[in-house]
């Protein structure tokens, strides 16, 4: 089983969609996938039609009152499952905190769940935290979206340096497993100046930059009317194929499509 968090320092990224869409698109390629929405926020739970709650909330997962696989629910999507978010997670930091090693806590939560799955996509909130640094170490890769703007490699940056601290210690005081990073220009309007140039120049400058541009177009933004990945009801767009691009280089890294 491989774990994959979509990971952004700030939120307006395309952090969720990426999950989404990744997540269904994994599932149609034969893997038994679940996404775990952490965000309180609950996006990925609302587009997927479940209800935002988990039984014991934030509390009850971490200190093991339930197992998370009692939390997995189905959706419309063959193949995929999804552990919903509850805007009791906003709480998740206070109880890391309370527990000893909680930077190992969402990994000894999904390690369980090998057994039924393939793949763990993570949606996680935005924000540089114990929450972070648990899912740094339950990663095995962190899928990292940036925005087309001057400062798009300021938020990597600021990732490169928050992962080269927890490789020295952690909030625990013991290191953090390092993940393999891979980011990807998001939201991108090529009919932009700045967007084309950053489009063509950043992968060529970073090999943590992913070739794979996700286009601003509205049939992404339709989603939300939709409650549905845009690679599913509009399997022929152009950002349907973008993401397609990116979860076969996801998959490759990970050796996942030689793994079905």
């Amino acid at each position: 089983m491989k774990v994959v968090a979509t990971y952004a320092i700030k939120g307006g990224v395309g952090k969720t969609t990426a999950a989404v869409n990744l997540a269904a698109l994994a599932a149609a390629d034969g893997l038994r996938t679940v996404l775990w929405d952490l965000d309180p926020q609950g996006s990925a739970t609302f587009l997927f039609r479940v209800r935002p709650r988990v039984r014991g909330g934030a509390r009850g997962l971490v200190r093991g009152r339930r197992p998370l696989d009692e939390a997995v629910k189905g959706t419309d999507v063959i193949g995929l499952d999804l552990v919903p978010a509850d805007f009791r997670y906003r709480t998740l930091d206070l109880e890391l905190d309370a527990m000893r090693k909680p930077t190992r806590a969402l990994r000894r939560l999904v390690e369980p769940l090998a057994d039924e799955y393939d793949l763990v996509v993570l949606d996680c909130p935005p924000s540089v935290s114990l929450v972070s640094e648990s899912v740094v170490h339950a990663a095995d890769l962190l899928l990292v979206p940036l925005i087309p703007a001057t400062m798009a490699t300021r938020s990597l940056d600021q990732l490169v340096e928050f992962l080269d601290a927890l490789g020295a210690g952690g909030h625990d005081g013991a290191a953090v497993r390092r993940p393999e990073v891979l980011a990807f220009l998001s939201m991108v309007d090529r009919r932009k100046r700045l967007h084309r140039e950053l489009a063509e120049t950043l992968p060529k400058e970073l090999d943590t930059i992913s070739e794979v541009v996700i286009p601003a177009l509205s049939v992404v933004e339709r989603m939300a009317d939709e409650r549905s990945p845009v690679t599913v009801f509009a399997p022929r767009s152009p950002a349907t194929a973008a993401y397609t691009r990116l979860w076969t280089e996801v998959a490759c890294r990970l050796g996942l499509l030689e793994a079905r």
